[in-house]
């Protein structure tokens, strides 16, 4: 891969609290993302995997080691746009519908409303999901707000996708649809993604595995890393 990469992770550590009750949950990683990298990251509960994926999405800051997007910018140019984030519990915003919840991605970069709902739109049918644009967050399965927060995912067009668990919740159907719609998303824009999971099945799915123990990167398969 030649350019920048997407992101340079260097010697990061991330200790919570301080003396005797310090917890290290992340220790010393070293990495590097480039643009098309799809990444599953495995490990027992408690290894790091959350705390090294909210770092690397700018959501939390390293306690040592620094975490850089040369080929983004900066911290503060991440959200809206660049990096999106999709977590194991639904995050959808209760008061908006399903195409308003797509589109608002696109409306906080200030591309005005139509072009954002007509975008949101295309994602959703994209996705399949077109029947639900007018529903509200309450009206669906865990399954389909899983299947629009993959849809708000590639309307946003962002470089880079971080995924926490977010089969955690379903069953295998739906699990298995949430990661095909992940998947396509990324592929269709040439984003690298990160997907956190402890299914050894979608994990599979995805040409570099990394894993971590007791908050350190034992694995990488990118030769970069």
């Amino acid at each position: 891969m030649t350019g920048r990469p997407l992101v340079d992770v260097a010697n990061v550590s991330r200790t919570f609290g301080r003396g005797p009750s310090a917890v290290v949950a992340v220790h010393g990683v070293t990495c590097v993302l480039d643009r098309g990298d799809l990444i599953a990251l495995t490990g027992p509960s408690g290894s790091g995997k959350s705390t090294l994926l909210h770092l690397i999405a700018g959501l939390d800051l390293p306690t040592t080691g620094t975490v850089t997007w040369p080929g983004i910018g900066t911290r503060a140019e991440l959200r809206p746009g660049p990096v999106a984030v999709v977590f194991q519990a639904p995050s959808l915003l209760p008061p908006l519908d399903v195409i308003e919840n797509v589109a608002l991605p696109l409306v906080l970069q200030g591309l005005g409303r139509r072009f954002a709902r007509e975008a949101a739109d295309d994602a959703l049918i994209r996705l399949g999901l077109g029947e639900l644009r007018h529903k509200l967050p309450e009206e669906l399965s865990g399954g389909q707000a899983q299947r629009v927060a993959a849809a708000r995912v590639l309307a946003g067009r962002p470089q880079l996708i971080l995924a926490d668990e977010p089969t955690g919740q379903l069953d295998h159907v739906n699990g298995t649809l949430v990661i095909d719609a992940l998947l396509d998303a990324a592929r269709h824009l040439g984003a690298a993604m990160i997907v956190n999971t402890h299914d050894r099945t979608i994990a599979d799915r995805f040409p570099v595995q990394w894993s971590m123990t007791s908050g350190r990167l034992v694995h990488c398969a990118v030769a970069s890393c």
